[in-house]
Order: C-alpha cells, then structure tokens, then sequence
C-alpha cells in the first residue's frame, strides 16, 4: 500500500484553522498534546491539534484508498471525502480519539514510506511454548516490537523445552558490525542468543556505526542513547546464558531475558516499554520471581514486567492473595474464559479458542504473535445515544483500517488476517455513572455495541476483508484521557481536585507560555538540569465519587458489568483495596468473580505520605479555585519545539487527489463500491 494520498477539501480544513479545541482540565489536555503527540512540520514547527488531526485522518483514509485500489474494489471519493470530514470532526471534537500511537506515527513516513504498520498497533502477546521451533525467535519478537512501542504479552510454556547448549570456543568467533537501525539491534540480540541455544562461535560486536548519544532520533523523535544500553543487555544476557548454560531453559532464565530486553528499550529512549508475563499459578520458582530476597539478581531490571498467572476456575485463591497483599501482584487471567466467551452475558462460543494470552494492560484476549489496535470514545462527550453511535462508526472504522496494514513479522500477519482483531474502548465511565446513571450506561453499551457488530459487517464487506473476531475492549487508559478531559477506563479518581504534576524539558519551548499563562513551573528535583515540572489544577467534576470511597466489591462488580455489556475481548481494570479491612476479602471475591471476568489486578492502597512533586495531589475546593483564579489565557502561538516522544503502549510515539465533497443524506453509502 502506499501509491496514492488521501487529501481533505481545503475549504473543510480552513473551517477548523481557527476553532478553540475542547481539551480538557484548564490546560492539562493541551500541554500533554503539545509535549506527547505534536510533530515538528518541515518548516521546525511544531502541529496544531488541527494539523494533527488531518494528518491522522487523511492517513487513516489513505490507506482505506490504496487498499481498495490495490484490489480493484472500486474508490467513490466523492463519500470518502464525506465520511472523511465526518471522522475529522469527531476526532477535533474529541468525541473519540485514536490511540497515542496514532495520533503520533499515522499519516507519517513511519507508515507510508516505511510501511511499519505495526507501529500503529497498541499490544502484542507471543508464546515461548513453540520455542522448540526457533529458539531466539519469540525474544526476537519482543524486542523488534518494544522498540516500536507495542507492550508484549509473553508466557514461560517454554520452560525446559531446550537446552541452552553454551558458547563453543572451538569454533570460528562471529564478528558483526551493528546496524545503526532497529533492525541491527534486534539481529544482534538473535546472534548472541544462537551462540549459546545452538553452540556456536563466540559473537564479536563493533558498535562504531551507532550514532552517539544526544544525537537525534527522525521518526519516532527523541534523541539517540548511543550504544550503552545495547552494550549492557549484550553484557547481562551473555552472563545469564554463561549461568546456565549446559542446562535446559528455565522460567526464571526466560523471564530473565524478557526482562533485559525490557530494560534495554527503555534506556535506548523508548520512554516506557510494558511487559506482562504469564505463570502458572502453582509453580512456586514462578512466584518467587519478584521476590529479591529469593531472587536478588532481578532486583535491577524484576520491575520491567508485571508478573500474573493464569488463573484456573475453581483454583484456591489462599497463597496468591497473600502474595497481593505485599505488592500487588499477582494479576490474574483466566484464559478459559478469555477463550470460552466473549461478552459474558452472550454465553459461551468458543470462537476465539486459539488464545495464547494477553496485552500488558490485559485488555486484549491475544493469539501468538498477534498485534492489535486500541481506540477510545468517550460516551460523557455526547448529548445523546444517537450521536454516540455516529462516533462508534468512525472510531470502529479507524481501527478497522489499521487491520489493513501488513506488519513486516509473517507469523503476526497469518494471525491479524484471520482474526482482524480491534479494541473499541470507552473512558469516562465514572463521570457518566454520576451525571447519567448506571441504567443508562448498559443502555449505551449494549446499544453501541450492536451498532459496532452492524458497521463491521458492512465495510468487512465493502473491504472484502473477515470480520472482527472480536471488537471492543476497556482500556486502562492514561494520556489520551487527559487531553478530552475524561477519567481514564472505568476507573474512578483518587480526589475530584488534584494538583497533576507534569514533567517537561527544561530547554522545551512550551515552559514560556505557561509561565506567562501563571502556571506553576519549578525545576524538577533531582533533575534540575534538564527538567522542569508544570503543576494543573484539576476537577473531574461535581458530585463524582473517589475511588477511597468504592469499596473492593463494588470495583469488580463494576468490571464484571463492562465485562457483560461491552467488551467481548476484555476489561482493564486494577482494583485498589485497603489491605487492613479488605486485604483478607481477596480470596473471596476473586472466588465470586472468576465467572464473571477474564483478568483483574489489585493495588493495595498504602500511605507512604506526601513527597516532593508527586504526580497527583489531592487538595480541596478551596486550594483548586484559589489556583485556578492564578491561571490566564493559555496560548502557545507559533513555537519551535524539539521532537516529542512518541507515546509508548498501552498508555501509559504521499499523490494528491483534488475531491470536491458533495451533499447528500446518503452519507452511510459505502465508498468501496
């Protein structure tokens, strides 16, 4: 794909040019936009939230173009430029939002000039059960797919189904010259890992083409790391395999690797990466492994994974739950649901029976290999069921569109174009509970969600594509929230105000502005010399409870009720708990709802007590309007920023055609015709 580009009517943009954009909570929505998604143009500056959203639209029906073209399925441009603006509105209006991925990388030379496509994917899972099959290959994938910014799901089914066989320093030594490209760093990482699975020759490396840190990083922005990080998880996997070699693989050796690959990504300026490993839950070496008195070594790098098991219908919840008490972990999955249903109150179908596992946020069932594509609405943002349903059919399309791209993995592309699996997901279910009702929540849901099933039937048609093996999910959220002033997935606040802290470069163009605006901006401490901190009163609205005030009941029943009528793949939901008065609840609530969900995870609510710049910070009504009344006009102008980040995971970074829109009511026509 790739011949041709989508353009939007000039005079439609021209419209948008000068529209103030809702971003919520008194600024917060547009820095977080202007640090995380705005892209510097080609004349240095940086994208209004206009520009981006054209940017990602036209993308979006770039693709959907030259994927009708390529098979000759017949383009109508004059509908395509209607349901183009259509999507356009509802995207500035913030009614939904693609994710962070792409609002950053889609409409970009990462797409259409590089084809990466997995780039614009939120979650992976791989299996380490096939390990016999290619032995470096799923830590390979984990790796390939971090450093693009998709949080990967493993398991430890591989466990002792080889061994690690050791260098042989008999045989000739490997020089190789690493590529100063991702895909060098990935080859390095499957070279060491062959060396010491298949007995080979020692690998030599020469890291001389990788440019040196503080360099510049065009695509996915940033700047460069240099080659330390590579060099260290060189260091750290050579002496893991060195450990045991002459033995088979074990769970610790697996998680090990994940892990310091884990650590790897993030310090080569992936600014987060996400992994979640799956157990079982009655293997103790398992268990133990983010207990550092048992396993000290995976003190420095435990922390790159969450740790959950796949829980068993009917299983004795006793041990775990203690285990969560300390620190939360571990989550669980219970992958005979995951495989058995898909919304729970639909009854079993078994439909999705190949399922391996899930993302790190676990909102999505997953295959091995499987990628897939989240999108969020926000129901609150709407005056009626009716106008929400509009908004289902373009944030459904968008993700849909997203399944037309081909990855560069051939085991991931033989899944994503069986399953065309998408995660439609819903933010701000807290605010629409307070000002509308649970009643009329189901009602939305239910109704929203057969609207999906009906929009996926026809352009998996119009497309000449499978449908959607399953469409909607609840994502945790983070970022994309804030920027449409949403509460994040089902989850409730800490606090209706709050102080949010936000972290920016101390050399960024965006400080000024703020400042002027009467923004609190301090150096951030411990990081004087290259960060500052912006600080935002928030107030997620009036009347809204806290989730202090929800008690550990009344949290998974609201995910068992999101799990009934909306997500037919999953619910993300961590549920916070007083380990004091609900600590020894656990068990039996978990016993309850094991029918009920296909994954949850628990945070015990602890008071470590206030400190320096905390990322949230409860305070009164009286404290927020007296920081309010401080702030003025907030207007960045024409500014010159460095290159943002692009927003990593499950949060949490072309030939014209001149169409000339028509009118009309028959807007729903396809445009593949």
């Amino acid at each position: 794909m790739g011949k041709h580009k989508f353009k939007l009517s000039d005079n439609f943009i021209d419209k948008y040019k000068r529209k103030k954009p809702p971003f919520g909570f008194n600024g917060l929505g547009e820095l977080v936009y202007m640090r995380t998604y705005s892209r510097i143009k080609e004349d240095g500056k940086n994208e209004r939230w206009w520009e981006t959203v054209q940017r990602v639209v036209e993308g979006t029906y770039t693709m959907q173009m030259n994927w009708i073209e390529s098979h000759q399925l017949g383009w109508n441009p004059w509908q395509a430029q209607k349901s183009a603006q259509d999507m356009y509105e509802r995207i500035f209006t913030m009614k939904f939002l693609p994710p962070g991925r792409g609002l950053w990388a889609m409409g970009t030379a990462i797409t259409e000039e590089k084809g990466l496509y997995a780039a614009l994917n939120n979650c992976a899972f791989v299996s380490t059960k096939t390990i016999k099959e290619d032995y470096s290959k799923p830590f390979c994938f984990l790796m390939d797919a971090s450093m693009l910014g998709v949080g990967v799901g493993f398991d430890t089914k591989g466990a002792g189904e080889i061994d690690i066989k050791g260098v042989d320093i008999k045989r000739d030594e490997q020089n190789f010259q690493i590529p100063d490209t991702r895909e060098g760093w990935v080859e390095s990482l499957q070279l060491l890992l062959e060396s010491y699975f298949h007995g080979q020759g020692e690998v030599v490396f020469d890291y001389s083409l990788i440019r040196l840190a503080g360099e510049p990083i065009k695509g996915f922005g940033g700047v460069s790391s240099g080659p330390e990080p590579l060099m260290e998880v060189h260091q750290t996997v050579r002496e893991t395999l060195e450990k045991n070699s002459g033995k088979p693989i074990t769970i610790t050796t697996i998680v090990d690797i994940m892990n310091l690959i884990g650590k790897c990504v993030v310090a080569g300026n992936v600014r987060r990466t996400a992994e979640i490993v799956f157990g079982d839950p009655h293997n103790e070496e398992y268990l133990d492994l983010k207990n550092y008195k048992v396993n000290p070594h995976r003190e420095q790098y435990g922390w790159t994974s969450n740790n959950s098991i796949f829980a068993e219908l009917g299983m004795d919840y006793t041990e775990a739950s203690k285990r969560i008490n300390d620190n939360g972990e571990p989550g669980f999955a219970w992958l005979e649901n995951m495989r058995h249903y898909s919304r729970m109150k639909n009854g079993g179908d078994d439909k999705d029976h190949r399922v391996m596992g899930g993302n790190p946020c676990l909102e999505q069932s997953l295959e091995s290999y499987e990628l897939c594509c989240l999108v969020e609405t926000f129901p609150s943002n709407h005056d009626s069921l009716e106008d929400y349903q509009r908004t289902l059919k373009y944030a459904y399309l968008y993700a849909k569109t997203v399944t037309l791209g081909r990855t560069h993995w051939s085991d991931t592309n033989r899944v994503m174009l069986r399953n065309r699996r998408i995660g439609c997901s819903v933010s701000g279910i807290a605010q629409f509970i307070t000002n509308r009702g649970l009643h009329e929540l189901k009602n939305w849901l239910e109704e929203g969600y057969d609207t999906i099933q009906e929009w996926d039937n026809m352009y998996s048609d119009w497309f000449a594509v499978p449908k959607s093996i399953k469409t909607t999910s609840v994502k945790p959220s983070g970022t994309v929230s804030l920027l449409a002033g949403s509460t994040p997935g089902l989850h409730y606040p800490e606090s209706r105000f709050y102080t949010r802290r936000i972290r920016v470069s101390k050399h960024s163009d965006l400080l000024e502005p703020l400042k002027k605006a009467g923004y609190k901006v301090e150096p951030a401490f411990g990081s004087e010399d290259t960060t500052m901190v912006v600080e935002v009163p928030v107030d997620v609205g009036e009347g809204i409870r806290t989730v202090g005030e929800l008690s550990i009941w009344e949290q998974f029943s609201l995910a068992a009720f999101m799990q009934r009528h909306w997500a037919d793949n999953q619910v993300s939901c961590t549920v916070t708990f007083n380990p004091d008065t609900e600590g020894e609840m656990i068990p039996q609530v978990l016993n309850y709802y094991q029918y009920h969900l296909k994954g949850i995870s628990l945070l015990p609510r602890h008071d470590y007590g206030a400190y320096k710049q905390m990322p949230y910070e409860a305070i009164d009504e009286k404290q927020y309007n007296k920081d309010v009344k401080k702030l003025g006009k907030l207007n960045f102008g024409v500014i010159k920023a460095e290159e943002a980040n692009i927003e990593k995971f499950c949060d949490g970074d072309f030939c014209d055609i001149e169409i000339t829109p028509t009118t009309g009511d028959n807007d729903d026509q396809d445009y593949a015709n």
